[in-house]
């Protein structure tokens, strides 16, 4: 059964083996916190790698015990990071979560080629959007880490979001490729890779999913917009997975979402060799505990589940 929002997600993971999150430069509020409730709830065990002075400060402002849980003292956040990402890549911990740290930084130590956390698969981004008003959770993709990825990027970029909607329990994804508007102008090279992809799913070069747009954003997710719009097909308003077309556009929306709109969001980037918790310095605590969540299904169902990251039949 698919998990359609964050409280079935946490419960999902309750019933996975215990996962242990390695927190990088954990010497800010939403990464204590967060990895402390993410905790008591069992969704994961946090190491802190950081200023043990200062994580210790945090957790007392809070009322937090510090007791059960490993703090790794390392004040210099760069040092701090790369022992958290060796963790993840020596098997001492399962996920690595950003703590308050510049990503770019935080990005170095996960690709370092020796101790850092590559795969052989390029890395992206999936936010995760709790869309109550839909009753399902939407899969963004990529709005954190590919500045402006070309259409072989962008195909790699899909399959690495399709394999984490399997992982929730959506056994074929729709994906919808987005664009600001949901016909094909040769004007807008969205709309041109958008109607690339559907050709190419058409011809069976998409596995484990179904890919079609060009799409603007109403009529990807509402079949009422859909339809007045005379849209059809299997995945016109019914999109699991929305494909921005650069990084500006996911990053946007998402935090529009969050930050205007009040909704729910987590997210986590695939096609490491671990999950990686990528949160922006300033997301919630409660952000934090469902990136944690997602980071710690990956990695509970990575090893058991059939869902492999797939390759585009070129």
């Amino acid at each position: 059964m698919a998990i359609t929002n964050f409280d079935e997600l946490v419960e999902a993971v309750k019933g996975l083996p215990p996962q242990t999150v390695a927190v990088a430069a954990a010497n800010s509020e939403p990464a204590v916190v967060g990895a402390v409730q993410a905790a008591e709830m069992g969704v994961a065990q946090p190491i802190f790698y950081g200023d043990a002075g200062h994580i210790r400060e945090i957790a007392g402002v809070h009322g937090l015990d510090l007791s059960p849980y490993e703090i790794i003292d390392e004040p210099d956040d760069l040092k701090a990071t790369a022992m958290a990402v060796q963790a993840v890549h020596d098997g001492k911990a399962q996920v690595v979560m950003k703590g308050h740290i510049h990503t770019d930084d935080f990005l170095r130590a996960v690709l370092d080629k020796e101790h850092g956390l590559r795969a052989g698969y390029l890395m992206s981004h999936v936010f995760i959007l709790e869309a109550r008003h839909l009753g399902r959770l939407l899969f963004v993709t990529d709005g954190a880490m590919n500045i402006a990825p070309d259409l072989e990027q962008k195909a790699q970029i899909i399959l690495n979001a399709v394999y984490l909607a399997r992982l929730f329990g959506i056994r074929r994804p729709k994906v919808g490729v987005l664009a600001a508007v949901e016909v094909v102008n040769p004007k807008m090279q969205a709309t041109l890779d958008a109607a690339a992809f559907a050709a190419m799913d058409r011809r069976g070069q998409f596995p484990y999913c179904v890919v079609d747009g060009p799409f603007a954003m109403d009529n990807a997710i509402s079949e009422d917009a859909a339809r007045i719009k005379g849209i059809k097909g299997p995945v016109a308003g019914q999109c699991d997975i929305l494909v921005v077309p650069d990084i500006e556009a996911g990053n946007i929306m998402v935090k529009t979402f969050s930050f205007l709109c009040g909704g729910r969001t987590a997210g986590v980037l695939i096609g490491a060799a671990a999950p990686v918790v990528l949160t922006s310095r300033a997301d919630t605590p409660e952000a934090r505990v469902h990136s944690i969540a997602a980071g710690a299904l990956v990695a509970g169902l990575q090893r058991t589940a059939r869902c492999k990251i797939g390759r585009v039949h070129y």
